[in-house]
């Protein structure tokens, strides 16, 4: 891509959030003469986004910054059909309840990453099903139907790796790329929004939109997508052993979010500092040239930095105080994560491989007995051996109990009154 002259374009090509776009010429020189309008679809299939959607969250926010204004759109009505990018199997059918309790919890994340309101570059948030809802279905097809080729719609990627590894897609999740063009229509209609982005999984069903604005208003539409991300060890990004990481507070705390960062691969620093953080990139550059017990300074700096966009200063704040306490004095750290079992077990006594699962250190009591047999569990410091050893009252001496799944997990169980 030849050096940008827009503020968004060289923004988000320095720091890592380009991998294709459409025309990117003349969307440069679109950006650089004024103010664009640009979207994101998020569909609602569970009550949070995790972090495999914070790219797409970031894009949005350095288009706000760079003087541009993001549509962040709600799949109310694409949530009902299912994308079948990246799946081998039709995600599970929600009902609209559901879809409206999912949309709730989504909605908590966009506040603290973009600014709403009626300003030139503020934000907004709108829910495709206003108009897919409503669509007539034989008018529709007519209408519309009519420009998309299904010989080209099978050599998407997200038609394309499904049929070759034999997996049913149904008629429904066929659609799916149809009503995204539709969406993009709509978007540049209602809102002059001239620009999709999303993740390189999208890049189909964003270009099917371009082409569609195209041929039906003879709109000069664009496209961007970022690229795939994934640990260096390959992971996809936003999964653990443990489950999603989450963006929402009451899905995964503020500490276990900042520790999964802190927990960032070696060679995962820098990229993730320049997608996750808003550090200057000669900051960057510094941090990621960091080696050996120096370079834990800066996972540090990458785990406040990202904490503090998702959750606040003052939760990413205590959040590094508390790892601190825990990994570098030995200490408890209060914000650490608690639960609480009922006194008369404790008085009883419970298995120590059954306390580690249900303290969410494991995800199954096999795990559990794994880890206490390979030396890898702590009660208050101290190795167990035995993973049916009986985890008393006596161990609560300061009030609760300390549990250490190897050097980086822990938690606290406190006994209920």
């Amino acid at each position: 891509m030849p050096t940008p002259r827009s503020d968004f374009l060289a923004r988000v090509s320095a720091r890592g959030y380009i991998h294709q776009v459409t025309d990117v010429e003349t969307l440069d020189a679109t950006a650089a003469k004024g103010t664009i309008t640009a979207y994101i679809g998020f569909d609602c299939t569970a009550p949070s986004l995790h972090v495999g959607s914070l790219v797409s969250i970031m894009l949005l926010r350095n288009l706000q910054q760079t003087g541009h204004k993001p549509i962040v759109l709600m799949g109310g009505g694409t949530t009902k059909v299912g994308d079948p990018s990246g799946k081998d199997e039709a995600r599970q059918l929600l009902s609209d309840a559901d879809i409206a309790a999912n949309m709730v919890g989504i909605k908590q994340v966009f506040a603290r990453y973009l600014r709403f309101g009626d300003g030139r570059t503020d934000a907004v948030m709108v829910n495709n099903a206003d108009w897919l809802d409503h669509l007539e279905y034989v008018p529709f097809l007519r209408e519309f139907g009519r420009h998309f080729s299904i010989n080209r719609m099978l050599t998407f990627d997200s038609i394309k790796l499904r049929l070759e590894r034999e997996q049913p897609l149904s008629f429904l999740e066929f659609n799916y790329m149809v009503l995204q063009a539709y969406d993009f229509l709509e978007l540049a209609r209602r809102h002059n929004c001239i620009l999709q982005m999303g993740g390189s999984d999208q890049w189909g069903n964003i270009v099917n939109g371009v082409e569609l604005g195209r041929r039906v208003d003879n709109r000069a539409l664009f496209g961007l997508t970022t690229p795939l991300i994934t640990t260096a060890a390959g992971a996809k990004m936003g999964k653990t052993a443990k489950g999603a990481i989450w963006l929402n507070a009451d899905k995964l705390s503020p500490h276990d979010y900042w520790q999964f960062w802190r927990n960032t691969e070696d060679a995962d620093v820098g990229r993730f500092l320049r997608l996750f953080t808003e550090l200057p990139l000669d900051e960057v550059a510094r941090l990621e040239t960091l080696e050996g017990a120096e370079l834990n300074d800066a996972k540090k700096a990458l785990a406040t930095a990202a904490t503090a966009l998702c959750h606040g200063e003052a939760a990413a704040a205590t959040a590094a105080e508390t790892a601190r306490r825990t990994f570098e004095e030995g200490g408890l750290g209060d914000a650490l994560p608690t639960v609480v079992v009922p006194r008369a077990e404790l008085v009883a006594g419970i298995a120590a491989y059954e306390l580690f699962r249900r303290a969410g250190l494991c995800a199954s009591g096999g795990e559990a007995r794994r880890l206490i047999r390979g030396s890898g569990a702590r009660v208050n410091d101290a190795v167990i051996q035995d993973e049916n050893a009986p985890i008393t009252m006596a161990a609560a001496g300061t009030g609760v109990i300390k549990l250490s799944a190897g050097r980086k997990k822990h938690a606290l169980v406190k006994p209920s009154d």
